[in-house]
């Protein structure tokens, strides 16, 4: 594990410290090094990215402030259990967001490399079966819709909403039964918007999300222990 944090640590740009520090822990959190309700280890950590205490703490405060981690008074740090609610309310938000990065596209033809190498990728994943990969590219996909609004500011705030799903599919026990479905249906909001129908590529996804999200709640209640806490 602490192998793949140095690995990631190598891959982050050095913006603050802190900020830096907050990047590795938030990379590792969203590919599943540290699973939801884990404790954090601050000595191993500040060991391996060679950061201070006090750094990492606020490294720990940044993921606080971004709903990844939850600290528990004299026990620690603990990667975050989401509850029911938090994720219909990640679903709201995306509704808002993508559906408006849709609509709101001007005359095409359109800029879908990304949405073109994410399909790509999920395809050829879904194929080997690497499930957990076909997740992967299943949030580039939603990130490239999202960058199409070309809105730094919104393509922060869906890094962050994707950072909190991650934490949902960490816990699901088959990811093949929740992503497959998906991957044609990625195709499919893909194929329309090559065809120049934005509007139509929004219907789709108002109907992807509200299958997804059910899907999601049915499999995710009664999975996790006390809302929020590390088990």
């Amino acid at each position: 594990m602490l192998d793949r944090l140095r690995e990631a640590s190598s891959r982050q740009e050095r913006t603050s410290v802190a900020e830096w520090a907050a990047g590795v822990l938030r990379d590792g959190i969203t590919e599943g090094l540290f699973p939801p309700g884990e404790r954090l280890p601050e000595d191993a950590l500040g060991g391996v990215m060679k950061v201070s205490r006090n750094t990492l703490r606020e490294a720990f405060r940044l993921l606080t402030h971004e709903r990844l981690v939850v600290h528990e008074l004299n026990r620690g740090v603990f990667v975050r259990v989401l509850e029911t609610e938090d994720l219909r309310d990640i679903y709201r938000v995306r509704r808002l967001i993508e559906g408006a990065a849709l609509r709101s596209l001007g005359e095409p033809p359109y800029p879908l490399e990304a949405l073109e190498q994410a399909v790509a990728e999920g395809r050829k994943a879904a194929q080997e079966g690497r499930w957990r990969d076909v997740g992967t590219a299943n949030i580039g996909f939603h990130k490239a819709i999202v960058a199409l609004a070309g809105s730094p500011r919104t393509d922060e705030l869906m890094r962050s909403i994707l950072a909190e799903l991650r934490l949902v599919f960490h816990v699901m026990a088959d990811p093949r039964a929740f992503h497959e479905p998906y991957v044609d249906r990625n195709q499919e909001i893909l194929r329309t918007l090559q065809a120049d129908d934005a509007a139509g590529a929004a219907r789709l996804l108002a109907a992807y999300l509200d299958d997804s999200e059910r899907q999601l709640v049915q499999r995710y209640a009664g999975r996790t222990g006390a809302p929020g806490s590390p088990g």
